[in-house]
């Protein structure tokens, strides 16, 4: 509830400022704050879903690679990097995946605890990649792309833009 320290002679107005409203009033300038979130721009809503559906993919690539009949499908170089992970980067998969996917859900739904699951599936995605890099396998120019590039930019992305959006006050 936001409290009022004014005259009641005293007129006020009212502004945002970095997603807070402050509420000024007369020659007294006594300032009260509260938290408000603001109304998101559509374009919010059009990065959050695809960010999802990104997400949604690498969920759905998880389930896809533990079908052996599936990943004998796989070109030798997918096989390879699957094969060689430890259970310390298949905990890192899963928290880079599914971390960035809940994220996204939780992004959406205008909550500040996607920030933190951005950043852990940001330093997920890091371990992921150096342990990728690390193997004998040799990639071709797309595989880097899929493989290296995409999920750290993502990621990064991810990360940056969920908190630029709790500075901008579209989630709390």
């Amino acid at each position: 509830m936001l409290a009022h320290v004014l005259a009641p002679s005293c007129s006020y107005r009212s502004y945002h400022v970095n997603g807070y409203r402050m509420e000024m009033g007369g020659q007294s300038e006594d300032v009260v704050s509260e938290k408000v979130t603001s109304r998101a721009h559509w374009s919010f809503w059009v990065i959050g879903a695809v960010a999802l559906v990104w997400n949604a993919m690498g969920v759905v690539n998880i389930f896809m690679q533990m079908n052996p009949d599936v990943l004998a499908t796989y070109p030798e170089s997918h096989r390879t990097i699957v094969a060689s992970q430890t259970g310390w980067i298949a905990a890192s998969v899963t928290i880079a995946i599914f971390g960035g996917t809940l994220g996204c859900v939780l992004l959406l739904l205008r909550k500040a605890g996607a920030i933190w699951l951005f950043y852990a599936s940001l330093v997920a995605t890091i371990v992921v990649v150096a342990h990728t890099l690390s193997l004998p396998v040799n990639l071709s120019a797309s595989d880097i792309v899929l493989i290296i590039v995409m999920p750290v930019a993502v990621a990064a992305l991810l990360a940056w833009y969920s908190k630029w959006t709790a500075i901008r006050g579209w989630i709390d």
